[in-house]
């Protein structure tokens, strides 16, 4: 994961940078809102679980949208796609700062899932263009970016909250604002795809048992993660700035861990054991949530530590799906997109009614056992993320014919698929 010689994290292209800093305000959108949750509740009126729809209303958008951004940026091109991204999202946080009622806002929050969903899926596909270190240092490149906007967007979060609630939305507009001006100004098109993307490429890719296998991994996990995010803020019973300062450390140990612990542990001991370690512990946290959730401490101990757990599961996950698809980078993207959004859509909107039928220990206990599942799926996986590890360790481009074949036989795909890949990373 160290990258090429001469390439480094903090050595990176301006297009790559540019790119990495709209990835840093786009992840910040994920958890801007969690310090503002009780306000909002109090200011506007609303239960908790009519403000979880935040969440939902945003997940649910980039989940379906991202079935049809390959068919868009093979059409309007990369370049063209990050940019109508970004300004969806700036006009649509910009009027969720102007919002009035809660209503408002989830339906303003819809329309920036539909502008995340063409920046991620696009954005990812560009680094790897733009980024020095090859395809393992795009990968750290992109997973630091991610913390790093987890981290920070509940830090502008709360300062911005504890002016108002409308803050941190206008907050980011402004970011995404100079992250669009700066993608427009340093980011040059990539060349488009000779062949244009089929409109249900990503419905059709999820035919691959590998790639199935990672994304219903996905739905699980981010059931327990999204309910964390939508309501361990109120057992904490915080003030904005010190929610926002909360999840801050955990942002900042997502981070730290998705660029160093991950590369690590998958060094020491492979994808699939780190992943089950990772994936293990996230349960246990969570579960801890659940069973303590009237012990204030004990809810933000597990939340702060979660980030360990978060960041090297998700530099893993996405490094592994990208390697284990037999399809080309943005169809599989955009496929496994899909699929775990709609896990992170559901669970707030499922914590919120399990909350107004039973009470709040439920939903962490739930997404505790969600998330145990997520490892029993994750294990029917097990010899592609060995055979990706192989990959990893032959420099992936420099692989036999033979290994090619057989990882086609294992992912169910054809080696014409792979092939294609091998070619990329030669021409990168």
């Amino acid at each position: 994961m160290s990258g090429a010689p001469g390439g480094g994290l903090f050595k990176q292209p301006k297009a790559g940078c540019a790119v990495a800093f709209a990835c840093v305000v786009s992840f910040m959108g994920i958890g801007l809102v969690d310090p503002i949750l009780p306000a909002l509740s109090e200011q506007l009126h609303a239960t908790p679980s009519q403000v979880s729809l935040l969440f939902t209303s945003y997940l649910l958008v980039t989940a379906v949208a991202m079935l049809f951004t390959g068919w868009v940026a093979s059409r309007l091109g990369a370049k063209r796609t990050l940019i109508a991204g970004l300004a969806l999202i700036v006009v649509f946080s910009a009027l969720a700062g102007l919002s009035d009622t809660i209503n408002q806002i989830v339906g303003f929050r819809a329309g920036w899932g539909l502008g995340n969903a063409l920046f991620i899926a696009t954005s990812l596909a560009v680094i790897v263009a733009s980024a020095s270190g090859g395809f393992a240092g795009a990968i750290v490149l992109y997973e630091a970016a991610l913390g790093l906007g987890i981290a920070a967007g509940p830090l502008i979060g709360g300062l911005l909250g504890d002016i108002s609630w409308r803050g941190p939305f206008f907050g980011v507009a402004v970011l995404m604002a100079i992250a669009l001006l700066a993608t427009v100004t340093l980011v040059e098109d990539p060349p488009k795809p000779a062949q244009k993307t089929p409109l249900l490429a990503p419905i059709k890719a999820l035919r691959h048992r590998s790639l199935l296998t990672m994304g219903l991994t996905a739905v699980l996990y981010n059931w327990g993660f999204f309910t964390m995010l939508g309501y361990a803020p109120y057992p904490m019973e915080l003030h904005a700035v010190q929610l926002g300062f909360v999840f801050f450390a955990w942002g900042l140990l997502l981070a730290f861990f998705a660029v160093t612990g991950a590369p690590w542990l998958q060094r020491r001991f492979g994808t699939a054991p780190s992943l089950y370690g990772a994936l293990s512990a996230f349960a246990v946290l969570i579960l801890l949530i659940g069973l303590f959730t009237d012990t204030r401490w004990v809810v933000i101990v597990c939340v702060i530590a979660s980030g360990i757990v978060a960041g090297i599961n998700n530099t893993l996950t996405t490094q592994a799906v990208m390697l284990v698809s037999p399809v080309e980078r943005p169809v599989a993207s955009a496929a496994y997109g899909f699929v775990r959004f709609i896990g992170g859509g559901l669970a707030p909107w499922a914590a919120g009614k399990m909350v107004d039928h039973w009470n709040i220990h439920v939903p962490f206990v739930v997404g505790a056992v969600a998330v145990l599942l997520g490892v029993a799926v994750l294990a029917t996986g097990h010899r592609p993320l060995s055979r990706a590890d192989a990959a990893m360790a032959a420099g992936h481009a420099g692989e036999s014919d033979d290994v090619v074949g057989e990882m086609a036989d294992e992912f169910g795909g054809a080696p014409d698929a792979i092939d294609h890949e091998r070619e990329v990373e030669r021409t990168q």
